[in-house]
Protein backbone atom coordinates (compact mmCIF):
# COMPACT_ATOMS: atom_id res chain seq x y z
CA UNK A 1 0.00 0.00 0.00
CA UNK A 2 2.87 2.30 0.51
CA UNK A 3 4.31 3.79 -2.39
CA UNK A 4 7.70 6.02 -2.94
CA UNK A 5 8.13 7.85 -6.63
CA UNK A 6 11.64 9.23 -6.79
CA UNK A 7 11.95 12.42 -9.18
CA UNK A 8 14.48 14.85 -10.16
CA UNK A 9 17.58 12.61 -11.40
CA UNK A 10 19.54 14.00 -14.37
CA UNK A 11 22.64 14.70 -16.04
CA UNK A 12 24.37 17.85 -14.53
CA UNK A 13 27.86 18.73 -14.86
CA UNK A 14 30.78 18.05 -11.87
CA UNK A 15 30.09 21.01 -9.26
CA UNK A 16 26.02 21.31 -10.33
CA UNK A 17 23.27 21.05 -8.17
CA UNK A 18 20.17 18.98 -8.39
CA UNK A 19 17.00 18.84 -6.37
CA UNK A 20 15.54 14.71 -5.86
CA UNK A 21 11.91 14.59 -4.54
CA UNK A 22 10.21 12.01 -3.15
CA UNK A 23 6.20 11.46 -2.62
CA UNK A 24 5.03 9.42 -0.07
CA UNK A 25 1.16 8.11 -0.30
CA UNK A 26 -0.48 5.19 1.50
CA UNK A 27 1.09 6.47 4.59
CA UNK A 28 4.78 6.82 5.90
CA UNK A 29 6.94 5.22 8.58
CA UNK A 30 8.91 7.07 11.37
CA UNK A 31 12.06 7.08 9.55
CA UNK A 32 12.82 8.01 5.83
CA UNK A 33 15.95 8.84 3.67
CA UNK A 34 18.00 8.33 0.47
CA UNK A 35 20.24 5.57 -0.60
CA UNK A 36 22.35 5.16 -4.19
CA UNK A 37 23.70 2.22 -6.04
CA UNK A 38 26.19 2.49 -8.48
CA UNK A 39 26.94 -0.03 -11.09
CA UNK A 40 29.22 -3.02 -9.34
CA UNK A 41 28.48 -1.36 -5.96
CA UNK A 42 26.77 -2.30 -3.18
CA UNK A 43 23.45 -0.13 -2.21
CA UNK A 44 24.77 2.55 0.33
CA UNK A 45 23.47 4.87 2.54
CA UNK A 46 23.04 8.48 1.95
CA UNK A 47 20.90 10.54 3.86
CA UNK A 48 17.72 9.98 6.64
CA UNK A 49 15.38 11.66 8.75
CA UNK A 50 12.33 11.66 11.01
CA UNK A 51 9.31 12.07 9.56
CA UNK A 52 7.65 14.42 11.96
CA UNK A 53 10.52 15.53 13.60
CA UNK A 54 13.62 17.30 13.18
CA UNK A 55 16.65 14.46 13.45
CA UNK A 56 18.77 14.14 10.23
CA UNK A 57 22.15 12.11 9.54
CA UNK A 58 23.99 11.92 6.62
CA UNK A 59 27.09 9.77 5.18
CA UNK A 60 30.55 11.17 5.74
CA UNK A 61 30.70 11.30 1.45
CA UNK A 62 27.97 13.78 1.48
CA UNK A 63 28.22 15.52 5.05
CA UNK A 64 28.59 19.47 3.59
CA UNK A 65 26.90 18.56 0.25
CA UNK A 66 23.77 17.35 0.16
CA UNK A 67 20.77 18.34 2.46
CA UNK A 68 17.72 16.25 3.51
CA UNK A 69 14.43 17.79 4.06
CA UNK A 70 10.32 16.91 3.97
CA UNK A 71 7.30 18.90 3.34
CA UNK A 72 4.51 17.09 5.67
CA UNK A 73 2.06 18.93 3.77
CA UNK A 74 2.69 17.91 0.44
CA UNK A 75 3.91 14.49 1.44
CA UNK A 76 7.43 14.80 0.11
CA UNK A 77 10.94 14.41 1.14
CA UNK A 78 13.72 16.41 -1.00
CA UNK A 79 17.69 15.56 -1.22
CA UNK A 80 19.25 18.75 -2.26
CA UNK A 81 22.41 18.02 -4.04
CA UNK A 82 25.39 20.46 -4.06
CA UNK A 83 28.47 20.53 -5.31
CA UNK A 84 27.82 17.16 -7.11
CA UNK A 85 31.37 14.84 -7.96
CA UNK A 86 31.70 12.16 -10.18
CA UNK A 87 31.59 9.44 -7.55
CA UNK A 88 27.80 10.68 -6.91
CA UNK A 89 26.77 8.74 -9.88
CA UNK A 90 24.37 6.55 -9.29
CA UNK A 91 20.80 5.58 -8.81
CA UNK A 92 18.97 6.96 -5.88
CA UNK A 93 16.41 5.35 -3.85
CA UNK A 94 13.78 6.91 -1.29
CA UNK A 95 13.01 4.22 1.36
CA UNK A 96 11.26 4.34 4.72
CA UNK A 97 11.27 2.29 7.83
CA UNK A 98 10.73 1.98 11.36
CA UNK A 99 14.21 1.95 12.63
CA UNK A 100 16.61 4.86 13.69
CA UNK A 101 19.47 5.10 12.53
CA UNK A 102 18.39 3.68 8.52
CA UNK A 103 20.38 0.77 7.35
CA UNK A 104 19.79 -1.18 3.93
CA UNK A 105 18.15 -4.55 5.87
CA UNK A 106 15.77 -2.19 8.16
CA UNK A 107 14.15 -0.26 4.71
CA UNK A 108 10.99 -1.39 4.55
CA UNK A 109 9.50 0.52 1.31
CA UNK A 110 11.72 1.43 -1.60
CA UNK A 111 10.99 3.47 -4.32
CA UNK A 112 12.27 2.36 -8.13
CA UNK A 113 15.09 4.69 -8.66
CA UNK A 114 16.10 7.76 -10.08
CA UNK A 115 19.55 7.94 -12.13
CA UNK A 116 21.83 10.74 -11.38
CA UNK A 117 24.35 11.08 -13.47
CA UNK A 118 27.61 13.53 -12.97
CA UNK A 119 29.90 14.35 -15.44
CA UNK A 120 32.94 16.27 -16.64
Amino acid sequence: QVRLVESGGGLVQAGGSLRLSCVVTGGTLSSMGWFRQAPGKEREFVAAIRWSAVNTYYADSVKGRFTISRDIAKNTMYLQMNSLKREDTAVYYCATAYAWPLGVSTIHYWGQGTQVTVSS
